[in-house]
């Protein structure tokens, strides 16, 4: 009878969703950080408003829900959320955009699905998705790198979207924006006509360097596997080094894709994303690549000068396929055929 009262032979681990989302806030510091040095106040604001957001909302929803709200309020998950939206957001956000980015990827790409572990899509890419299609021109306004706003001009503009001499005044073209739109001419001679654009390299570079070092310390506490996040980087890596070497005035060099833009932000807090990507190591791989690919495709070809949200999102559609094909056999099993052709 005493053996009656043994746990099952499952594997047992300490860690929980909450302490894994804390982990994660963790690791967005330096970048937060660095952003916040280089781009002044609006990151902060922008975090600060989208966590109460967050908050609010979630709480709102789990009680229309009838579902316990502390429980789910405390595992962390809505302010991971807030934190991805504002970091990605430029810091000229007025509040009405972070309101509609964090109301589309709580209720919608959250909790319209069933709440955290039933969403097929990144919550955060989404909100941050109807953004750039809704309102591209509030999307593209971060700020020129040689200017700075007080703590009081930022606030006025976040709150009342005015600030003395127009906003068109402390807003800049970024590094991804210069290198897309070159009008005809080569990107030497593009950096000739703009000398910021070797400093918008240099703060892109600090900014990604600054999320691989929070990326890594996930990797060293094995928040995740390194299977999505270095497969995205190496294929993204492979496509720009291949079109550089065929034109190198006309296509961006491999590190200025990885070090430029949301690349390393993306790689190691979007893609890693455990419920809406693939699940296998195998299917992460290819999940990964897909990302890269997509990516370098819609910069290099596309509309947007940055790609990830959409990237990210339409690989959220492929990774249940993705996980059919590439589905570990059961242990102690050999592959049925069945199994191999996908049970089609």
């Amino acid at each position: 009878m005493a053996l009656m009262n043994l746990s099952s032979p499952h594997h047992h681990s300490l860690s929980k969703t909450s302490r894994l989302m804390a982990w994660v806030l963790l690791a967005t510091l330096p970048g937060l950080a660095v952003q916040s040095y280089f781009y002044g106040y609006g990151t902060l604001i922008n975090l600060v408003w989208a966590s109460g957001l967050a908050l609010g909302l979630e709480a709102l929803v789990l009680g229309l829900r009838r579902r316990p709200i502390m429980i789910f309020l405390t595992d962390g998950s809505a302010l991971v959320t807030a934190f991805l939206i504002a970091l990605a957001l430029p810091p000229f956000s007025p509040w009405w955009l972070t309101l509609i980015a964090v109301l589309f990827s709580i209720v919608f790409a959250k909790h319209l699905y069933g709440g955290l572990g039933n969403n097929p899509f990144n919550p955060a890419m989404v909100g941050y998705a109807i953004c750039l299609i809704a309102f591209p021109v509030s999307m593209t306004q971060w700020p020129a790198i040689e200017q700075t706003l007080s703590f009081g001009q930022q606030w006025q503009w976040f709150w009342m979207e005015s600030i003395d001499g127009g906003i068109d005044a402390w807003t800049g073209a970024t590094a991804l924006d210069l290198m897309r739109h070159t009008n005809g001419l080569t990107l030497n001679e593009v950096a000739l006509d703009n000398p910021q654009l070797g400093l918008s390299l240099s703060v892109s570079m600090w900014v990604n360097l600054a999320y691989l070092a929070g990326g890594i310390g996930l990797l060293a506490i094995n928040a995740f596997t390194w299977h999505a996040p270095i497969a995205m980087l190496a294929s993204l890596g492979f496509c720009a080094g291949l079109f550089h070497m065929g034109e190198p005035d006309l296509y961006p060099s491999a590190s200025q894709h990885l070090l430029t833009g949301a690349t390393m932000f993306s790689a190691f807090f979007i893609v890693t994303d455990p419920v809406s990507g693939a699940t296998s190591r195998k299917g992460k791989v290819v999940f990964g690549i897909g990302v890269g690919i997509l990516v370098f495709i819609i910069r290099t070809f596309g509309s947007y000068p940055d790609a990830f949200a959409f990237a990210i999102l339409l690989m959220n559609l492929s990774a249940p396929l993705i996980d059919t094909y590439t589905r570990p056999k059961a242990y102690g099993h050999k592959p049925s055929k069945s199994s191999s052709q996908g049970d089609l």
